[in-house]
């Protein structure tokens, strides 16, 4: 619950807050500056979290499950600054492969899901096929590799 909390619950709230007070326009945040401080604000929550699971014993694949979050993020942001990379790819390819990580090789048809979001993307021109193709293959390394060494 905690986990969920930090890492959903509380991004979301922030951002419908910034879309009621007139700071962004809708969940996307596609203005670089906005999503930035989005970005912020998300990174110190999953962070506080990550945190407050330690302190009260988490279960330790919850716990490396919120650091994958936490580390794909951090390296997301840092690229936003100078390029807008698909969070949503980084995302959904990320979950699928810790997904494969811990139930076994068949969870490997998720990633058929990661091609529709992917496409869904490029289709609403909110990213470029390469933004897409980049946030695939970071979240699925970054968010694998994390998860393989913090279990």
């Amino acid at each position: 619950m905690v986990g969920a909390l930090f890492a959903a619950v509380i991004p979301i709230t922030f951002i419908k807050y910034g879309i009621r007070k007139g700071h962004w326009g809708d969940r996307h945040v596609g203005a670089k500056p906005a999503r930035l401080v989005v970005m912020a604000v998300i990174l110190l929550s999953v962070a506080t979290g990550i945190v407050l699971m330690l302190v009260a014993g988490a279960p330790r694949t919850m716990i490396a499950l919120i650091v994958s979050m936490l580390v794909t993020l951090a390296i997301l942001t840092a690229i936003t600054f100078a390029w807008k990379i698909s969070v949503h790819q980084a995302v959904s390819a990320g979950a699928c492969a810790m997904l494969v990580q811990t139930y076994g090789p068949w969870m490997v048809l998720g990633f058929l899901l990661v091609v529709v979001v992917g496409w869904s993307r490029v289709e609403l021109r909110d990213h470029t096929r390469n933004q897409v193709i980049a946030g695939t293959i970071l979240g699925t390394i970054v968010a694998a590799a994390v998860f393989h060494l913090a279990r």
